[in-house]
């Protein structure tokens, strides 16, 4: 086992995000080898570019998002919304598109998990 305090996180850049910043809580740092988990914090307006269509890098992952707090809107590559309040999550499959936006006033707070096989 191998315990990882929040303070001892630090932020990282994604491609394609804007206005908020990503912390990754797990993975190969710390001897996850299947999945890695990271905590994303969406200012207002805040959000990510469409990626992970088929072809495109990251593209064969599974991932997961959890809305710890606030609220997101997470939109497929044909253009249907998806809004996730405190407690709702969504799974995206591989070769699936999204763009997620903070469409709100008050920064939200997200729980990726993604795969990594």
């Amino acid at each position: 086992m191998k315990q990882i305090s929040l303070t001892d996180v630090n932020p990282y850049n994604p491609p394609a995000h804007h206005g908020m910043v990503a912390l990754k809580l797990q993975g190969a740092e710390s001897g996850i080898t299947k999945f890695w988990q990271g905590l994303s914090h969406f200012l207002p307006n805040g959000g990510a570019e469409m990626q992970y269509e088929a072809g495109t890098f990251g593209a064969q992952f599974e991932k997961t998002y959890f809305v710890v707090s606030g609220e997101i809107t997470v939109i497929d590559a044909n253009d249907q919304e998806f809004t996730l309040g405190e407690g709702d999550s969504i799974a995206i499959l591989p070769n699936e598109g999204r763009k997620v936006l903070n469409k709100t006033n008050v920064t939200s707070t997200v729980l990726v998990t993604v795969s990594t096989s």
